[in-house]
């Protein structure tokens, strides 16, 4: 998109989230809430169904439009992991769904009368090594029946579908380690009725992340995506666009933590001077914008790459690995800068710190983005 049609989108983001300022994310934070009015709001705008295309309701845009939207959130102060996957979960439908599910499902997710939020991979023994995942899929007439556990599925209570990943065909049974899964859309208002469980985790941040157990689900066959046994790489094939959005994400969290120490330095008087004349102060914030602007044009890269067809994933890989650590690091220095005053609620960024240092670990820990990179990128031995 040009640049002044990804401004004219920042300006609405931004005009939106001057409705929900900090004290709102505050509140939810001691609370324990969802953010369902915020979520609601990006919903009614149509910024949720910005990569959904028109035929199916949708706004239509590009993933540079889609990363504007989230990093203005973040740079108002909000936090968009609240429903960041409604917008690259629902790409496991559009590219390998059928024209059936596409139709049922797309346009009311489009049109908020359905929530797809959830994405269920992650299992307490597997990890990242997502091939080893004990959660089964089998085979029973027009059905299949689903019986393991997944973990860290983000916003699970408050979904209607989920995107399931499990195994179909055990592992010693299949050539390939990554042959074998499936993936499945569920809709999770039927299965909490037929013996799926959901159990929050209570963690540093408000992130509404949970538990879930799988009892003799049942899943209408019709539910399968695609071809049974080729779920790993449908999954796969969304990771690029996971990856650039939250690194986007963090872009936001860096200018949020920029912005907020520099205004702070600006005004806050020790010594009968404002801080931000000392260069202990200045130093560290100005290396932090340094850092942010060149993850910025990583992240630009990647976006560009992806928008073209071509392939992205090591691109991908390091604009949320650098947007990640700049975050990182620009929290750090908005911290270090406010002093005892950062660790109180009232300034937001204890909040802030919270949720961004997330992005060290997920959705991919920033270990294996570097595993990634030095095998395929430099063509080091595979280390796992």
């Amino acid at each position: 998109m040009r640049e002044d049609e990804l401004r004219e989108i920042r300006d609405a983001v931004r005009k939106l989230c001057e409705g929900f300022p900090g004290d709102y994310w505050r509140a939810l934070d001691r609370e324990g809430r969802y953010p369902s009015e915020f979520v609601a709001a990006l919903t009614e705008a149509g910024f949720l169904s910005a990569l959904i295309p028109e035929e199916y309701g949708g706004s239509g845009l590009p993933l540079s439009a889609a990363a504007a939207i989230l990093q203005e959130i973040h740079r108002s102060g909000g936090n968009g992991a609240a429903c960041h996957a409604q917008m690259y979960v629902m790409g496991t439908v559009l590219r390998h769904g059928s024209q059936a599910q596409k139709e049922r499902y797309l346009p009311a997710i489009a049109s908020g009368e359905l929530r797809l939020q959830a994405f269920a991979v992650t299992e307490p023994g597997s990890g990242t090594d997502t091939t080893s995942l004990r959660t089964t899929a089998r085979r029973d007439g027009e059905r299949y029946i689903v019986n393991g556990q997944k973990i860290w599925t983000s916003r699970a209570e408050h979904s209607d579908l989920m995107i399931l990943l499990a195994r179909t065909t055990a592992r010693d049974e299949v050539a390939k380690r990554t042959d074998g899964l499936s993936v499945f859309i569920l809709d999770m208002r039927e299965a909490l009725d037929s013996g799926m469980t959901i159990r929050p985790i209570h963690t540093m941040m408000n992130h509404a992340t949970t538990e879930i157990f799988f009892d003799n689900v049942p899943v209408p066959a019709d539910n399968l995506i695609g071809e049974e046994g080729k779920g790993f790489r449908y999954v796969l094939s969304g990771m690029n666009a996971e990856r650039i959005l939250i690194a986007a994400e963090c872009i936001g969290d860096a200018q949020w933590f920029i912005e907020t120490a520099t205004t702070y330095a600006r005004e806050r008087q020790v010594f009968g001077r404002p801080i931000g004349q000392n260069q202990g102060i200045q130093f560290p914030i100005a290396q932090a914008y340094a850092h942010m602007r060149g993850a910025e044009l990583m992240v630009r890269e990647a976006i560009r790459l992806y928008e073209a067809g071509q392939n992205c994933g090591a691109e991908a890989n390091m604009a949320k690995l650098l947007a990640a650590d700049a975050s990182w690091e620009a929290a750090n220095a908005c911290l270090q800068t406010h002093g005892g005053f950062g660790f109180a609620e009232e300034y937001d960024v204890e909040r802030k710190f919270r949720e961004t240092r997330l992005y060290q670990v997920a959705p991919i820990s920033t270990n294996l983005i570097l595993a990634h990179l030095a095998e395929h990128v430099l063509g080091l031995p595979r280390s796992y």
